[in-house]
């Protein structure tokens, strides 16, 4: 059960994208994360994504092991990243590609055939935000893509899942308690709120969690310290510090909650956790984790070539280990 690896305080989880919907792309993460040692995956709330998901794991965990295996979807309100695509106003653009040079991670920025003109692949676009800046012209907007929960979570309930988290990057906190109740209607398993302080003070922070969780039972929701929502583009300490910061306000609080850190978390994040003492019950890595094996899981030939997976998977199996190792070395 999930609640068993989150209670372990040893719970890798990868975050191939909430708005990843490169199924192939998935499948090769999770087959690659799964042999390095990562039980947990957040993926985008899409039914083929979570049997992309799946396929992958059956490529490399024994059949009656994958039960040991826990996927999560994300899902979230108008206007947060996580659920927002970008979108390219050909009449406003300059064809400069700055936007193809800052897409580093996922290489959602394409030419077209006919006329050589720059478009987002929207199965690939994770809503960063990274192009919207670089544009000189302003050609580049983010539009979100609005989905009834009533209607889709049903379907991906019944694959299966071992969570749902709701994003709550959002200035309209009454539509995010009108789908949280949503969640709670349709899953009864462990559910969790990824935050960040982007909206809140501190002890508003705390305030909201407890408005969240006041009719929940005792340690059915997680709370993710999203620090720097997609930011973890480098292995430096000050990318993970945000998130760091939110787990140490949330740990003061003694909140009946499960705790994992998030957003611009990479190799450093553990070790500056154990450092502060920051005793959380795991860690989610969704940018560095995919970057670090982009090059290895881009080729067509991933699966098929013994040498290239194993790359991969050395590369993946690294991150794991030293994340977990300074996890299990917290004092509890």
């Amino acid at each position: 059960m999930l609640k068993d690896l989150l209670e372990s305080k040893k719970c890798f989880k990868l975050v191939c994208g909430a708005g990843n919907e490169d199924a192939g792309e998935v499948e090769k993460l999770v087959a690659v994360y799964a042999l390095a040692g990562a039980k947990y995956f957040d993926l985008s709330a899409k039914p083929e994504i979570v049997d992309a998901a799946m396929k992958g794991l059956q490529r490399v965990i024994p059949e009656n092991e994958i039960k040991n295996y826990h996927l999560n979807v994300s899902v979230g309100i108008k206007g947060d990243p996580h659920v927002s695509k970008a979108f390219i106003n050909q009449d406003e653009c300059i064809q400069c590609g700055q936007c193809d040079n800052t897409c580093k991670i996922q290489r959602a920025v394409k030419r077209s055939g006919i006329g050589n003109v720059l478009f987002i692949d929207n199965k690939k676009c994770i809503g960063c935000g990274h192009c919207v800046e670089a544009c000189k012209v302003g050609a580049i907007s983010m539009i979100s893509e609005n989905k009834d929960l009533n209607e889709v979570l049903p379907e991906l309930v019944e694959k299966g899942l071992s969570s749902i988290e709701l994003h709550v990057n959002s200035k309209d906190i009454g539509e995010v308690y009108k789908q949280w109740k949503i969640l709670q209607d349709h899953f009864k398993g462990i559910l969790s709120i990824c935050l960040d302080r982007s909206l809140m003070g501190d002890k508003d922070l705390i305030t909201f969690i407890n408005d969240m969780i006041k009719f929940r039972e005792p340690y059915t929701t997680i709370i993710q310290a999203d620090g720097c929502p997609m930011g973890g583009t480098d292995d430096k300490a000050e990318t993970t510090l945000q998130a760091l910061a939110i787990a140490q306000i949330v740990q003061k609080a003694n909140l009946p909650v499960y705790l994992l850190l998030s957003g611009g978390t990479n190799s450093q994040t553990t070790i500056f956790a154990k450092t502060f003492n920051i005793q959380s019950h795991g860690v989610a890595i969704g940018s560095y984790g995919r970057m670090i094996v982009k090059e290895y899981i881009n080729r067509k030939d991933f699966f098929d070539n013994e040498s290239i997976f194993n790359q991969a998977y050395g590369v993946a199996k690294n991150l794991v280990s030293v994340s977990l190792d300074y996890l299990g070395e917290h004092e509890w």
